[in-house]
């Protein structure tokens, strides 16, 4: 407490003592200003100056400086911070600076009446005009001098800026890191492809040429860090932009999007770092839920898996539209535990439940689907990792396919309404025991839809950015460790989407289902997992090939070169929405497909070594080495 108080004493010190200094400055600025008038007034000749004008301003003076005094503090010229000075400071000086000289005027007119010496009219603008000069030179010499000894000194210790885009966005950051002296950072240039503008300035920083020119001026002005603020721009062409900036090997920087304009919210801290999502070279995909996620409000959904990237995602997504409650299942507790506190803390009012449970339990499945009775179940529990599965494909096959076996009993014997299974394109000829796996889980989910109340469908889609096994958290730990970057082989590509666009589009896809379908999600584009590492490489400020190398390890075992989004035998249907398809059933002897599931869920518990012939019986597009 002593402390503290110690600290205000000693702020209120100084900060009168400053107060002080001005009202000297000021008392000194009349004083001068008086006296220079009348020099004015006379050309520059003291020797001119009658006498007794002299003697009237010396006998105004006290008054004078009195009355600006007060005058000064009613305009605030004593409490401003003048470190932060702007234009309505400098309406205060001028109005206190006209003020005082119009007072002054009175003040030596009424003295003019006594001793009948009036003094020329050119005075008293002469008076005011050196009064304004002298008060704006105290307030501002300051600021002006801290400014330029704080550009001299921190120049050199400044990360360089160079900013992509001279609109709103650019000049808001441009001012913003000009103006603070608590940012270390200096913009050294801007680059825009508007012909007009190159050669202007914004806020004392030259428009230095078009994207073209990126290169050549990050190296000529050792550029530390490039900030795209072009956040109308289309991705496809904010991607044109980065394959040249990410050449520099300079850090790269973004504003996220359009709305920090429309809200007014362009500033240094809403820059972003870029990532690979922004190289993909397309707009996320927007999927307007609330139009169509009616059928979740104020329903009872359940989630398996729930723990898990997708799982998560979807939990986030279905808690926003007022379900009567939601039921999160999943067999890892550390992940459901951090999803749970999440959802607690952004959705207050929210009816959850979360169970630990294996999907493989039969009893305790029936018994969770009997006591919550849920009406929609997204089935996203699942073993996924393909290496690993490769190597325990038998905890792949009781995981994947009887664990879904025994959700899907639960949920047609408790007439659960609609039942929705995450798939993979890795169930399309299959190379990999999980690939196999899923296709089994699909083929499932269509017999059991043609015998029961529930509608059983299933969504297939590619490998999700940043989820649980992807490459890219991978690649990142990698690049930290200084190298190298590993990948399969040099021609393998993979289709993919972030974790809330696949969810988005899975929750659509649920609203159109009507039971039997296999959803196929357009994932865009295929990419090189290569020039994936490649970027990563470049985003984080390094060469490839040269300070991070690339090494290719050979497929891993049930790996394909790319993937495939449809069987051969499948159609395409298209549905409302164009991202959104629908794969033709594929016509099976259900009968025979029952009885060889059947054997294999008693097979698989005697842990055999051939469990992979068992699978390929099912699914007779299961490609697999033997081993």
């Amino acid at each position: 407490m002593d402390k503290r108080w110690k600290q205000t004493k000693e702020f209120d010190k100084d900060l009168w003592l400053r107060r002080l200094v001005l009202i000297l400055y000021d008392i000194l600025a009349v004083i001068v200003s008086s006296y220079f008038a009348l020099f004015l007034r006379f050309d520059f000749s003291f020797g001119d100056i009658p006498e007794n004008y002299e003697q009237v301003v010396t006998i105004a003076l006290p008054f004078s400086i009195l009355l600006t005094l007060i005058v000064f503090m009613v305009f605030r010229l004593y409490s401003s911070l003048w470190t932060y000075a702007g234009a309505m400071e400098l309406t205060y000086i001028v109005g206190a600076g006209g003020t005082s000289g119009f007072l002054n005027m009175f003040l030596i007119l009424t003295i003019n009446m006594k001793t009948h010496i009036p003094l020329p009219r050119a005075y008293y603008v002469y008076y005011t005009i050196n009064l304004i000069v002298l008060v704006f030179i105290s307030r501002y010499a300051y600021r002006a001098l801290r400014s330029f000894l704080h550009k001299r000194i921190g120049d050199a210790e400044k990360k360089r800026i160079l900013i992509i885009g001279a609109g709103s966005a650019g000049d808001s950051l441009i001012r913003e890191i000009t103006r603070s002296s608590y940012l270390n950072m200096k913009v050294v240039g801007v680059i825009d492809d508007n012909s007009s503008k190159v050669g202007n300035y914004i806020h004392g920083v030259r428009i230095l040429g078009n994207r073209n020119s990126i290169a050549k001026y990050a190296e000529k002005l050792r550029v530390d860090e490039i900030i795209i603020a072009m956040p109308s721009v289309p991705m496809k062409e904010i991607k044109e932009i980065l394959n040249i900036c990410k050449e520099t090997g300079c850090e790269l920087k973004r504003l996220p999007g359009m709305y920090q304009l429309v809200n007014g919210e362009v500033s240094v801290a809403k820059i972003r770092d870029v990532d690979v999502n922004d190289l993909l070279g397309r707009e996320p995909i927007q999927v307007n839920l609330d139009s169509i996620m009616k059928y979740v409000s104020n329903r009872v959904i359940m989630v398996t898996g729930a723990g898990g990237s997708i799982g998560s995602e979807l939990c986030r997504q279905i808690a926003k539209h007022q379900p009567r409650q939601l039921v999160m299942i999943d067999i890892y507790e550390n992940t459901t535990y951090d999803i749970q506190n999440e959802l607690k803390k952004n959705f207050p009012e929210l009816n959850l439940v979360v169970l630990i449970a294996s999907v493989r339990n039969t009893k305790r499945m029936d018994d969770i689907f009997n006591q919550y009775r849920p009406e929609i179940v997204y089935h996203a529990a699942a073993h996924k990792h393909v290496p690993l599965m490769e190597d325990s494909p038998n905890e792949a096959v009781k995981n994947n396919v009887l664990g879904t076996w025994k959700v899907v009993q639960a949920a047609d014997k408790w007439q659960v309404k609609r039942f929705v299974m995450i798939s993979t394109d890795k169930a399309v000829n299959p190379t990999n025991i999980m690939g196999a796996t899923k296709r089994i889980c699909e083929m499932l989910i269509q017999t059991y839809d043609k015998h029961s109340k529930t509608e059983f469908v299933a969504v297939r889609f590619g490998n999700v950015l940043g989820s649980n096994g992807s490459v890219i958290p991978l690649f990142q730990k990698q690049i930290a460790a200084g190298g190298p970057v590993t990948v399969t082989h040099p021609d393998i590509i993979r289709y993919f989407m972030t974790i809330p666009e696949a969810v988005s589009l899975v929750l659509q896809a649920g609203a159109y289902a009507k039971g039997g379908e296999i959803f196929v999600l357009d994932m865009g584009e295929p990419v090189r997992i290569v020039d994936l590492a490649r970027n990563l490489i470049l985003l984080s400020g390094h060469k490839p090939d040269e300070e991070i190398s690339i090494t290719f390890t050979g497929l891993r075992p049930g790996e394909k070169l790319y993937e495939e989004m449809l069987m051969q035998e499948e159609g395409m249907q298209d549905t409302e929405n164009r991202l959104i398809h629908i794969g033709k059933p594929i016509e099976m002897d259900e009968e025979r497909f029952m009885e060889l599931l059947q054997d294999l869920s008693e097979y698989v518990v005697e842990e055999p070594e051939d469990i992979r012939e068992k699978v390929a019986e099912i699914v007779p597009t299961y490609q697999y080495k033997h081993i």
